[in-house]
């Protein structure tokens, strides 16, 4: 059991790590002067890649710390 915890882990750490890197900076950068962040995705941004690039990162950093605690906790 403790095997598939620890690859399982792996994986999440790995997922982790990419999608932190796909996401964009939270930077507004000059657009932001003009009021391009009132844009259609600028609203929507719940329902666009990024807002489920940042869903799928807090799943995966709550399952890294629950993974964590289980493999720490010495149950296995």
């Amino acid at each position: 059991m403790r095997i598939f915890v620890t690859i399982l882990f792996m994986l999440v750490c790995i997922g982790l790590t990419a999608i932190v890197l796909f996401q964009e900076g939270k930077s507004a950068g000059l657009g932001a002067i003009q009021g391009a962040a009132d844009t259609y995705w600028g609203k929507n941004k719940g329902h666009s890649m990024e807002g489920m690039l940042i869903k799928a990162t807090r799943v995966l950093a709550v399952l890294f710390m629950v993974l964590s605690v289980l493999l720490n906790m010495s149950l296995f």
